[in-house]
């Protein structure tokens, strides 16, 4: 029976975001300089004629979500279109419910034939992927999530349960095989920790490209009073976790560079690594080999790599690779890979231990994997997309909520820090690390506790209004 809480979408706006990176981030064969930040926001109405806005950000990381050889000016051009007929659909939803029912709905009926059919209008030319494709809705669906919040006046991470839901999580989720688990009578709020982290540990992002002492420096690092040097990076905002971007078709290469950051945590009393492959590798033995000259050669180094990230392609599917070997050395975790809670389950299965969450590929998606890797006893972490503004602010909510591994990942700071000034006169916590934490006391009010109507930024003109 339908809740007097349900909310139906009425409105969309959205917007681009230009922002340039005040230093290159590598992925994987392609480096990113430049990125838009699509940000939106959909008005939603209740059954009883209130009606309420919510907002949604996120960048539009083409080089992540669509690596190929295509220009990047064509891939970002089909990103940005596609997400305009995704403002266009929402606008046209005709779905009423919760916000997990409205996002799970227009990605299981709506998300997939638009993408089949904006491909078919590029005939020839390489299709746009599901990943891309989830990022896109993602700016859409979180703004419901952020709207169904505010009409209802309630932090949106209290509405996760029985008392605002229709359905429990056995109508969108199903249990391993042979599993005992059962999501009957269960809800996201089930798999939350019991009370939610003011205070996050911080992971810094080691780029590919990144400088790690003076001898690799070129003399065109910027000079506009942020660290250029891991080292720097470490004293300034007492970092105690450091992600290692690999190139996972060089192993000496991946080698000496897990080395060279291994002596400087040592040095600097950073406890803890974990090494991202990027989806570049296609044997467990390239990741196995570097494990295991680790162990013999630096003990040490190897003791604080918490986990492994990603080193397989993304398509699971198509590349049904075991990786029990990997995950027997230590947590291995999937991250592009898990485009939803099938994919997630899919991979267990292949040895992955592990979840690596985006609220970029939607929060109605995360929330889902969240809730089925914990029932399957997985461990989670919750990733960057170098998240920025008010982007942050969703990402750094499902890692509190979620009980992660460690902490959280957030980098934007290290690349675009300026994007975020606004949004960081209310937040300043969220927007720079300190003690090697982010701090979140500054969130609150309905919805994502964004506090918009405090922050001063003047967006450009929309390219999608209803």
């Amino acid at each position: 029976m339908p809740k007097a809480t349900d909310v139906s979408v009425v409105g969309c706006e959205l917007y681009f975001i230009p922002i340039v990176a005040r230093v290159p981030l590598k992925f994987g064969t392609e480096t990113m300089t430049t990125v838009t930040l699509a940000r939106a926001k959909v008005t939603v109405e209740r059954s009883d004629g209130k009606i309420a806005s919510g907002w949604g950000e996120t960048p539009l990381s083409v080089q992540w979500v669509w690596p190929s050889a295509l220009p990047f000016t064509d891939r970002l051009e089909c990103l940005k279109s596609f997400t305009v007929t995704l403002a266009e659909a929402w606008s046209d939803f005709s779905g009423s419910g919760h916000a997990m029912e409205l996002g799970h709905t227009f990605q299981n009926e709506n998300l997939h034939s638009l993408l089949e059919s904006f491909n078919q209008t590029r005939a020839g030319e390489e299709p746009m992927p599901h990943l891309a494709a989830l990022v896109c809705c993602s700016v859409l669906d979180i703004a419901v999530h952020d709207a169904y919040g505010i009409v209802n006046e309630i932090e949106i991470y209290k509405t996760y349960n029985s008392q605002f839901m229709n359905r429990d999580l056995s109508a969108y989720l199903e249990p391993a095989h042979g599993s005992s688990v059962s999501f009957s009578e269960k809800y996201p709020e089930n798999y939350f920790v019991q009370e939610r982290p003011n205070a996050m540990p911080a992971w810094h992002l080691v780029g590919g490209k990144d400088p790690i002492d003076v001898s690799e420096l070129t003399g065109e690092e910027p000079d506009d009073g942020y660290p250029v040097l891991l080292r720097d990076w470490i004293l300034k905002d007492g970092l105690n976790c450091l992600k290692i971007k690999l190139r996972g078709n060089d192993s000496q290469w991946d080698y000496d560079r897990i080395v060279k950051v291994g002596e400087i945590s040592q040095e600097l009393d950073v406890d803890w690594l974990t090494a991202d492959f990027n989806c570049t590798v296609s044997d467990p033995e390239y990741v196995n080999e570097i494990l295991d000259r680790l162990v013999l050669e630096y003990p040490a180094t190897y003791g604080r790599i918490l986990y492994v990230e990603q080193p397989f392609p993304y398509d699971l599917e198509a590349h049904r690779i075991d990786v029990h070997s990997v995950s027997a050395r230590k947590p291995l975790f999937m991250d592009e890979s898990a485009h939803d809670w099938k994919f997630v389950k899919l991979g267990r299965s292949l040895g992955w231990t592990g979840v690596a969450l985006k609220t970029c590929k939607t929060q109605t998606g995360a929330l889902l994997s969240q809730a089925w890797a914990k029932a399957h006893g997985m461990t989670l972490m919750v990733q960057d997309l170098t998240n920025p503004a008010l982007a942050q602010v969703p990402h750094v909510l499902l890692a509190a909520y979620s009980g992660t591994i460690m902490g959280v990942e957030t980098n934007a700071m290290q690349f675009y820090p300026e994007a975020s000034n606004p949004e960081a006169v209310i937040h300043p916590g969220l927007h720079r690390r300190r003690n090697g934490s982010v701090d979140l006391t500054s969130l609150n009010g309905s919805g994502f506790g964004y506090r918009l109507e405090e922050i001063s930024r003047e967006l450009p003109e929309a390219v999608f209004r209803s």
